[in-house]
Parts: C-alpha cells; sequence; structure tokens
C-alpha cells in the first residue's frame, strides 16, 4: 500500500493529499466540481482544512485553469470514511498507516533535524544577502566624521559597488548633487544637497610663497550623505 495516494509536506511540516487525486483514487461517479463542495458540507473550513489551489492545464494548444484543493491528511481521511466504499476503505486505511509512520519517533527526530537544517541554511543565504547592507550600515553608524568623495567611492567598491571616484563624481554632477558648472564652485555641493544635510564644505587656509595666503575648499560627505548614498546604490 506504499504511495497509494500521493502525500506533500507543507513548510508548517503537515501532510497535504491532493483533492483531485483522491476523488480518481475512490472512483466517485460524480464530477470533482460538484463532489468537493458536498464534501466540505460535513464541517470543513477552507484556509483550516484545506487550500483551494490553481491547476493549469493545456489543451488543443490552449491554456487553461482548473481548481483543486490541498486536504490536510485528517480531511482526507473523514472524507474516504464518508465514502462507504471499498475505495474508501481502503484509502482510509492507508492514511492511517501514513499517520502511525508519520508520527514514529525516529521520523519525528529526523523530520525536526530536516527542518533545522533548512532553517540554518535559510538564514546564510540572508546573512549573505545582509552583508554589505550590514557592512555599509556598521560603517556609517561608527563614524562621526565626514570623509572625502574618493574615500565613498573606496567603501561602495568595497562593497560591490563598482564606482571609482571618477565615476562617482560624475554620477553626482549628473544627478544635481555636485556643481557641474567649470570654475571655482567645480564639484562643490549644490545648494539642494546642502540643504538635504548630505555635504558639508571643508576650507584650508593656505599660505603661498609670495606671502600671500589662499583659501581651498573641498567637498565632504557627511555622516548623513554616506548614509543616504548607501541606501541610493544598495537599493
Amino acid at each position: 500500500m506504499n504511495n497509494l495516494i500521493k502525500i506533500t509536506t507543507n513548510d508548517n511540516d503537515e501532510q497535504l493529499v491532493s483533492g483531485r487525486e483522491l476523488h480518481e483514487f475512490l472512483e466517485v461517479g460524480t464530477k470533482y466540481e460538484d463532489w468537493f463542495p458536498r464534501m466540505t458540507e460535513y464541517g470543513f473550513e477552507e484556509n483550516n482544512d484545506f487550500h483551494a489551489l490553481k491547476i493549469e492545464n493545456m489543451a488543443r494548444g490552449r491554456i487553461y485553469f482548473k481548481t483543486d484543493h490541498a486536504l490536510k491528511l485528517d480531511m482526507a481521511k473523514e472524507i474516504s470514511m464518508i465514502q462507504r466504499t471499498e475505495k474508501g476503505k481502503q484509502a482510509r486505511q492507508y492514511f492511517l498507516q501514513v499517520e502511525k509512520a508519520w508520527n514514529n519517533p525516529e521520523m519525528v527526530v529526523q523530520r525536526a533535524l530536516q527542518i533545522q537544517t533548512r532553517k540554518v541554511e535559510q538564514l546564510k543565504i540572508e546573512n549573505e544577502a545582509m552583508k554589505p547592507k550590514a557592512i555599509f550600515a556598521d560603517a556609517v553608524s561608527a563614524s562621526h566624521t565626514s570623509i572625502l568623495v574618493g574615500e565613498l567611492a573606496k567603501l561602495l567598491k568595497q562593497n560591490g559597488v563598482n564606482m571609482g571616484a571618477n565615476r562617482l563624481f560624475d554620477w553626482l554632477r549628473d544627478n544635481g548633487f555636485l556643481i557641474r558648472r567649470k570654475g571655482t564652485d567645480w564639484n562643490m555641493p549644490t545648494q539642494y544637497s546642502m540643504d538635504l544635510g548630505l555635504f558639508e564644505i571643508k576650507e584650508t587656509t593656505i599660505a603661498r610663497s609670495d606671502g600671500g595666503i589662499s583659501i581651498s575648499k573641498t567637498a565632504k560627505v557627511t555622516g548623513k550623505g554616506q548614509q543616504y548614498f548607501i541606501n541610493k546604490f544598495l537599493g
């Protein structure tokens, strides 16, 4: 009686049976679309005892959909008993055997190990996906100082964003964060990015050899700006 009717398992470790496959095995004369609603009148509830499914099929080159239902094992067992036929008796005995094997202590331990393994694998995948964002978040939260645009480009590149300093400057100018007009203000923050608090201007006084003094201006990305651009590039 092994594999008499196909049984699957969902993410909640519940055993499920296809309503249409059970209907076919029981050799019910009534069409499935008429038979199943009558079975639900015995007190079975959707999303508790069963779930509706849309199954894609193809006939004569055309795709159409038909409804199936994923029944929990207890519901499949009761429906089999309701039929009061030899096939119904056979199905019910089969489900009882499956249930007994399912609740065997060795099987319970084995399933618990499998579930734990799946959880560990899923966590590994999630951790790998989150690693670049976590690195950036940690770097920004730990940083209380502004950094140069070139340093931001290095951080981006280290974490999978292929963006060198020149390309980052181009991007910042093209997207309105830095002034693109040639002159003394070239590569300085726009009023827009300053209003957002993304940049600050660092002024350095330089003593010239002729005794004069000049002032050098450098755009630096604030902590808020680092977080802003990190979110931009990492989505």
